[in-house]
């Protein structure tokens, strides 16, 4: 058979990576290659190496190596090693000898990400190019890899891409976790580059994460995308926390940074004096985009936003803030624009809008540069106002693209991204076991039809390649995977992926084993009988050849060979003495054979005289008189038994030793054949019918079984009569089947991805030894069962491996002996794999009494699918190994309080995680801790908004919380202005850790200096509270006019007495004419106390009122002037001017025209326009110039202008050219438009 096209692979396990040494040292470079007898070849620029003096090459197994002896700067070249079809290709790095350093190998920066081991452009050797070459199944030539940073620390992950295929640049995304863009978070702590190498046409795509913290730790994602290709890679980045400073040297903070890399040119750098001078110290605050406020900054102020925020390269941030600049047109048309980008879920809807400066000016969409038609009910176009909008429906990825809006030459643009809802599996992989050569086809349904799902086997994703070996199929909401003539290499776990879940399936492939189910037994037959040989195989579709003596037998008339299903047979009919002899069934691609014996019988019968005794001849066939024949259940059992005898002797066949004889009387015995009845237990059983029945001939008796049953088992005695004697001759019979199917298995014990089952052994083994079992599990919502071993396992107990954490799974067995397979046996309980949580982490003593200790830790880095039940914390003395509960069942939270401890005893904490899976290993405390409290001073924290006067108004609640610390609990006292406080109007309460002051309603006379004072012992602590209690004032003293002239009136009048306790911030000045008495406010918060009222109305009567203001507002009652203020007439006469009246008679004239509208049946719909002219002109609605001013379906309003004609709930016929027409004495004037009514879908 030929063998299935394998994966191209590479033959190295260990490639070479690139060296950097110096002048004068040796270079080594090793390689590993996967099979030992693989030839390797290396070579420099593409010339052989042979050894010598310069090259030293040796071969040890599969390792290789080349040595590289006092290497010179003419070393300094491109090498190579070559395995098969393999090729890797190396540098050999040279440096000066006073650039020497310890070590051969170059050791990456801290922070950078160093390239992977192997991944030096590795080609087939008969696809070798001189550039770097494309990666068949991507588009990366190197991936950002997994790495580790310290807090504080910069760190850069870089991607290439080669170009010298591709039509267009590739695009390059960087995301955090599954859905965040990093690249509009790129400012002060992350910046994305790339650079292009002209020479080898390959792209380097870089993001520097700059200062790490601690919630930059996580799952990062790179995706490169071209017009016809995709590929991501997905890696970690670890943050860990800073270590404790060592000091600080200060001649560390004068070095210069200059954008050229020299030390005498720059800036001076402060900023290592700033990182280390509170190392430990984590900032809350949220980050800051210092690239938005370099952008909207003036010149001016860059040098201080530098010292400010620690930019130690401005001039190169200002370069680039430069190019990120666009200077953009100021155009008129449009007063609000589209906002850069827009973001809708898939099927949503979503409106584009801009303001227009001239509501009538013709607006276009474009999408991707192509006008947007109106095509039914996908793009909807209104006009409200001066606004212009553009509606999509029901959106998909089709419409996401780059959208404009086009006013005469002006544009604005916006980008439109369509976020495709999560993807769930609805219907996970099943675990499957195959043969090899076989063809697997894994399937899984997801919720949406059309998704992107990724395929990965052990976590390395598969494509498409030139051999076919996978191929990847969609049908609906349905996704296969199908893997063509699999081999032993696609064993392993099958992962499917999409945006919203994964499942994860197991593939074993075994070897094809042929298993023999029913071999060919030897015959003995006579002439003229039926030679049948029948065998059973495993496999179905294997054919197989028969042979005589090592001689192919063909197919006659009396030769048939047949092959139904497993079974093969050969039959001969009307057997010859020619027919006797060896025959081999041959299956086909199998080296082995089943072979049986024909044994041709020919009876001869000597004459002999009458009243010859019966005779038995059991002899000539093989056995003796008492013998033991096993026959597999469901077979056929036949018994040919010669008999001699004269006259013919009558037979009795009889089972368990019971049996009756019947004795045959005729006149001519020498004319009869032999009888034989069946009897058991002394009754005749059958006699020619039935499952078990004899039958009779003249020379000799057959016994025949048809199906054997295990009830047929026993000895069975045959006797022959006649008038000259008898004869007799026992067989017996056993029957062998399949033993019974054992009981369900138990399960002993669970882990995260085994378990261990037990089962006891069948109740009956089939007349055979149990030679051993085969085990099967599935997935409780699957169907496929997988088998777990391939040789038969002997004992009772068996670790199942290699499963699913958190999937429920269910085990059955089948008992195994020489005859074949028993029936599964009932499937166990099912039962979830699940393992213990890891330990907590970091335990610490937050606080100690006398009698408490509080104690915290952070949860398991590793807490597993069967979840986190709580933690168990334990306590026992220094010592002693007899741990007690601290707390009856395990506690939900981090931090706990122990209580009720021994005083001054030293006592071992220690806390473990606990799930339905068992607790974990436990987390202990460094040292053990003495039960006592740390005497503390006291130390009041007082909040930022009491360190000045807290001023409240009457009425009001006033609740402060004064934080302390100090141990023992320290007493607090409260005084106002020295003396004790009234219980009556101010409560107070105390706790361990803070004081609160409370009054319910404050009054002015709460208004003072409040002091709080902490005492333990001898310590004490003191903080004074000052309270100020405001109300509204009083009015103004004394108001009075001082002065009258003109149209001007001076008042003048005193503050109040009452200022209401606070400062007065002005008064407001009122004015009413005494006729009508309405108030006008003069002056609104004046701050002196005299003013001049002006603009008075002459012949009229004024009366004025003043309200004090303060910060409770204005006075209840306002100060009113005694007296009133006239203002005398002058005694001029006003003379109107002469003008000639205007003439305001005009022809009706549209100033808003009808606007084109298409609408959804079934709503009403309005059309409006506005129209003037003098006299007003008479306004007519038309409908495709039929007048409908008097249709009912219509109707029409007019209001200021605004003329507006109202359908009420339009159908498709209602479509069609509308027109408003005004018509007055001097003119007239029309507009139309055109409705287009559209049936809703």
């Amino acid at each position: 058979m030929p063998e299935p096209a394998k994966k191209s692979v590479s033959a190295f396990v260990k490639k070479p990576k690139t060296l950097e040494v110096a002048v004068g040292e040796k270079a080594v470079f090793e390689a590993e290659t996967e099979k030992k007898e693989t030839k390797v070849k290396w070579q420099r620029d593409g010339a052989d190496i042979t050894a010598s003096d310069k090259y030293v090459i040796t071969a040890d197994g599969n390792k290789h190596s080349l040595t590289v002896c006092s290497v010179t700067k003419e070393d300094d070249v491109v090498y190579s090693v070559i395995a098969g079809s393999s090729k890797v290709k190396f540098e050999l790095k040279v440096k000066e000898q006073q650039e020497k350093t310890e070590n051969v190998t170059t050791v990456p920066t801290e922070g950078e990400v160093s390239k992977p081991e192997g991944h030096e452009d590795e080609v087939p050797a008969d696809r070798q190019q001189a550039n770097v070459r494309q990666d068949l199944i991507g588009l990366f030539l190197e991936k950002p890899q997994s790495s580790e940073v310290t807090v504080g620390e910069n760190i850069t992950f870089s991607a290439k891409v080669a170009t010298e295929t591709l039509l267009k640049k590739p695009t390059v995304k960087w995301f955090k976790g599954k859905w965040m863009d990093l690249s509009s978070k790129a400012g002060k702590h992350l910046q994305l580059k790339e650079t292009f190498d002209r020479n080898t046409k390959v792209y380097t795509f870089e993001m520097q994460i700059i200062g790490a913290k601690p919630n930059y730790a996580g799952a990062y994602r790179c995706e490169v995308a071209t017009k016809d290709k995709f590929d991501s890679c997905n890696f970690d980045l670890i943050v860990h926390e800073a270590r404790a400073p060592e000091g600080v040297d200060i001649r560390t903070a004068f070095r210069r940074t200059s954008c050229d890399g020299t030390d005498e040119a720059g800036e001076l750098d402060f900023s290592a004096l700033l990182k280390k001078r509170d190392a430990a110290a984590v900032s809350s605050e949220p980050d800051i985009d210092v690239w938005e406020i370099l952008r909207n900054a003036p010149a001016s102020a860059y040098e201080k936003i530098a010292f400010q925020y620690g930019i130690t390269d401005l001039r190169g941030m200002l370069k680039r803030l430069k190019r990120m600049k666009k200077e953009e047109k100021k155009g008129t048309a449009f007063l609000k624009k589209l906002d850069p980008a827009y973001q809708v879920d898939k099927g949503h809807k979503i409106k584009l809008m801009v303001e227009v400066a001239n509501p009538n000016a013709d607006v276009k969409w474009l999408k991707n540069g192509q006008e947007i038609q109106m095509s039914g009910s996908k793009y909807i176009f209104e006009n409200v106002g001066n606004k212009k909008i553009l509606t999509i429906n029901h959106c998909s990825l089709a419409d996401d693209a780059a959208y404009q809006c086009v006013i005469g030459d002006e544009k604005c643009f916006t980008e439109l991204f369509v976020k495709e809802p999560p993807v769930l599996i609805i219907h996970a992989l099943e675990d499957q076991m195959v043969m090899k050569g076989e063809r697997v086809e894994f399937e899984c349904e997801v919720s949406e039809e059309g998704a992107q799902v990724k395929w990965e086997k052990d976590g390395v994703e598969l494509t498409r390649e030139e051999t076919f070996k996978y191929r990847f199929k969609k049908d609906g909401k349905k996704h296969y995977l199908i893997i063509n003539d699999v081999t032993k290499e696609d064993c392993g776990h099958y992962r499917v992926k999409t945006n919203g879940g994964e499942s994860v399936a197991e593939l074993l492939v075994q070897e094809k084993q042929l298993e023999v189910y029913q071999n060919i037994a030897d015959l003995t037959v006579k002439a003229k009988d039926q030679a049948v040989f029948k065998c059973e195989v495993s496999d179905e579709n294997v054919k197989g050849v028969w042979y005589k003596n090592g001689v192919e037998v063909k197919a006659s008339e009396r030769i048939q060979i047949t092959h139904i299903g497993r079974i093969h047979k050969l039959t001969i009919d009307d057997v010859k003495p020619e027919d006797e002899g060896d025959y081999t069934f041959v299956p086909e691609g199998y080296a082995f054979n089943l072979s049986a014996k024909l044994n041709f019988l020919e009876v001869k019968i000597d004459y002999v005289p009458r009243q010859d005794p019966p005779k038995i001849h059991l002899d000539c066939v093989g056995h003796t008189p008492e013998t033991t024949i096993v026959v597999v259940a469901g077979n056929k059992l036949r018994l040919d038994v010669p008999i001699t005898g004269d006259p013919a002797p009558t037979v009795v066949w009889t089972k368990a030793n019971t049996g009756l004889t019947r004795t045959l009387k005729t006149d001519d015995p020498a004319d009869l054949d032999i009888v034989a009845d069946l009897l058991k237990d002394g009754q005749v059983i059958s006699n020619k019918d039935g499952r078990v029945h004899v039958e009779t001939f003249k020379d000799h008796c057959v016994f025949t079984i048809e199906g054997a049953e295990r009830q047929d088992e026993g000895l069975y005695t045959v006797v022959v009569k006649n008038p000259a004697g008898e004869d007799k001759a026992d067989i017996n019979v056993k029957v062998v089947d399949v033993p019974d199917p054992p009981e369900a298995p138990r399960i002993l014990s669970l882990g995260e991805d085994w378990c261990n089952i037990e089962w006891d052994p069948p109740a009956f083994n089939g007349g055979q030894p149990v030679l051993g079992y085969v085990l099967e599990r599935k997935k409780k919502k699957g169907y496929r069962w997988m088998r777990l071993n391939f040789d038969l396992h002997k004992e009772l107990t068996y670790e199942a491996k290699r499963m699913i954490e958190g999937v429920a799974y269910e085990m059955r067995i089948y008992a195994v002996n020489a005859i074949g397979m028993s029936h599964p046996s009932p499937a166990s309980q099912p039962f979830i794999p699940i393992a213990p949580p890891g330990e907590p982490m970091n335990l610490t003593v937050d606080d100690i009494t006398d009698t408490t200790i509080n104690l915290k830790w952070r949860p398991p880095e590793h807490i597993g699918a069967a979840g986190l039940d709580g933690y168990i914390v334990e306590y026992c003395k220094e010592g002693s190994n007899e741990w007690v509960l601290a707390f009856k069942d395990p506690v939900d939270k981090n931090s706990v309080t122990v209580r009720d401890l021994p005083t001054g005893e030293k006592l071992q904490f220690r806390v473990c995680a606990v799930n339905i899976a068992g607790p974990s290993a436990p987390v202990t405390l460094n040292q053990a801790v003495t039960v006592r409290e740390i005497a503390q001073r006291p130390k009041i924290w007082m909040p930022r908004s009491l360190r000045q006067t807290l001023i409240k108004k009457v009425g009001e609640t006033i609740n402060l919380v004064i934080p302390f610390q100090g141990k023992p609990r320290p007493k607090v006292t409260w005084t106002k202005d020295g003396q004790p406080l009234d219980p009556k109007q101010v409560s107070v309460r105390h706790s361990d850790s803070d004081t609160i002051l409370f009054i319910r309603r404050a009054e002015r006379k709460d208004s003072g200096q409040y002091e709080v004072v902490l005492q333990i012992e001898n310590m004490e602590d003191k903080a004074t509270i000052a309270i100020q209690i405001i109300d509204k004032p009083g009015p103004p003293l004394n108001l009075k006019v001082t002065d009258i002239w003109g149209f001007n009136v001076a008042l003048e009048w005193k503050p109040p007495k009452d200022n209401g306790n606070c400062e007065i911030t002005g008064y407001n000045v009122q004015k009413a004419d005494k006729k009508t008495m309405e108030w006008f406010t003069v002056f609104e918060h004046y701050r002196r106390t005299h003013c001049v009222v002006s603009d008075l109305i002459m012949g009229n009567e004024y009366v004025f009122r003043v309200f004090t203001m303060n910060l409770c507002g204005p006075s209840e009652q306002p100060c009113t002037s005694k007296d009133s203020a006239y203002i005398q007439k002058t005694g001029i006469v006003y003379k109107p001017p002469s003008y000639k009246e205007h003439d305001f008679s005009e022809v009706p004239k549209f100033t808003h025209p009808l606007v084109n509208r298409s609408v959804i049946s079934g709503y009403n719909v309005t059309l409006s326009c506005a129209v003037r002219g003098t006299p007003k002109p008479k306004v007519t609605w038309y409908k495709n110039k039929m007048d409908i001013s008097n249709d009912p379906k219509y109707r029409m309003f007019s209001k200021q202008g605004v003329l507006t004609l109202e359908i009420r709930k339009p159908s498709p016929f209602d479509g069609g050219m509308y027109i408003c027409r005004a018509v007055n004495e001097h003119g007239e004037a029309e507009v139309e438009c055109k409705l287009e009514v559209r049936a809703p879908q």
